[in-house]
């Protein structure tokens, strides 16, 4: 196909340690996919291989990384000096620019990219690329204010954002969270930001779900709780205190009104996912470390207890499923805000990760499942406006080079479940 005829689209995802950037990537991606669009990702994430790409959507791996203090980065699987590492990711981070030329360049939360590796291809696009926009897309809440406004001034971001980004696209709702205001953001960047709405997920055709409720051995009248902590790395307190609800339950001889799945996530440490399983077992739980279709998963069950990543919210809001959420407090406190802010749409409930236990858990659970119509409200009335956004956006760029536009792709092909 002639370069001319189509529209490129690169997407920067660091992915140093868990699932977040590279499923948000994915998800925009995957709405966005066409026969005139070609979309590349950057990325390092460690399970870009497990993933399944749309037509149209294909991936560049760079050596990943992880975070180990403050703001110290290694290897995570190829043992050399992470200097070298570095050195790695920007080259081909430079190469694919200069390769493929992008339209668009959309670089997911660090303006600067892992350690400034993005800034060389910013430049080089601002001389050489003209038409080429660049994009900054943030999540609705990256810290607590104080925080971001510190560490974006120290690195020098606020100047990186006016000088080298032709928008910034917050992918959140004002009104839920304004980082405008809380990050101080100059009036020469504010007239840059646009807000999208929160990202939308595939939700599964009609029938689907149900199909899987059944392979679930779930029937019709039974409620079905989903434990999941995205990748895992951090989630032992949520699924270790789940089971202690259902052991201290069984204990008591309290059959519980509602059957469970677990999904450790990936990262999960060895002897902690070791434990998890077993003890699920005993219960006749049926627990997974990896659930290839969670969107479908989200929409089978009644419930899911997680955490408060932004893409786990916007799985389980897209779906209209209630949840119960643990924010993570450290290292950020995007999570806990995030939750504070959805609690007052009455879209979640929410529960301290300093003050979850057996006893809480099962009050929030009990609470939520008989009063499934005040929750079933607010999500319905909730609206998921992130791809219908980007594809405005994206058309005032496409129509100055060939006259076309961007129009979501909302004809999933799910899989039938077998």
């Amino acid at each position: 196909m002639d370069k001319y005829s189509t529209f490129n689209i690169l997407m920067y995802s660091h992915d140093t340690y868990g699932l977040g950037h590279i499923r948000r990537t994915m998800a925009i991606a995957e709405q966005l996919s066409k026969a005139d669009t070609n979309i590349l990702i950057l990325t390092g994430s460690p399970i870009a291989g497990r993933l399944t790409f749309p037509k149209y959507v294909d991936h560049v791996r760079i050596p990943g990384m992880i975070k180990k203090a403050n703001d110290e980065y290694f290897p995570l699987t190829i043992r050399i000096d992470p200097l070298q590492a570095m050195d790695i990711r920007q080259s081909i981070i430079m190469a694919t620019v200069k390769t493929f030329l992008p339209d668009l360049f959309i670089v997911d939360k660090e303006p600067q990219g892992l350690k400034k590796e993005v800034l060389p291809a910013l430049e080089w696009i601002k001389q050489n690329l003209k038409d080429t926009k660049t994009i900054l897309g943030l999540r609705d809440i990256m810290d607590d204010a104080d925080t971001v406004k510190s560490d974006w001034h120290k690195k020098n971001i606020y100047a990186t954002i006016e000088d080298l980004y032709s928008e910034v696209w917050v992918y959140g709702q004002k009104n839920i969270y304004d980082p405008i205001q809380e990050y101080a953001i100059p009036e020469s960047i504010e007239q840059k930001v646009h807000f999208t709405g929160y990202i939308p997920r595939k939700v599964p055709q009609e029938g689907v779900a149900e199909a899987l409720r059944l392979q679930l051995n779930v029937m019709k009248n039974e409620n079905l709780v989903t434990v999941t902590t995205g990748g895992g790395g951090d989630g032992f307190h949520v699924l270790d205190l789940y089971l202690k609800m259902l052991e201290r339950m069984k204990d008591q001889s309290i059959l519980p009104p509602f059957q469970t799945v677990l999904v450790t996530g990936p990262f999960l440490s060895r002897n902690d996912k070791g434990q998890i399983l077993e003890r699920s077992n005993e219960l006749g739980l049926q627990a997974h470390d990896f659930f290839p279709d969670m969107e479908t998963l989200i929409a089978a069950s009644d419930i899911v207890v997680c955490m408060g990543g932004y893409n786990t919210l916007c799985e389980v809001v897209s779906s209209k499923t209630m949840s119960l959420v643990i924010p993570r407090e450290t290292p950020r406190k995007e999570q806990y805000l995030r939750a504070q802010a959805f609690h007052r749409e009455h879209l979640i409930e929410f529960i301290p990760w300093s003050q979850l236990n057996a006893s809480n858990l099962e009050e929030k659970i009990l609470y939520m499942l008989e009063n499934k119509d005040t929750f079933a409200t607010a999500l319905a009335q909730f609206e998921m406006t992130g791809i219908e956004t980007i594809c405005e956006r994206i058309s005032n760029f496409w129509n100055g080079k060939n006259g076309k536009t961007c129009t979501p792709d909302t004809g999933f092909d799910f899989k039938r479940l077998s």
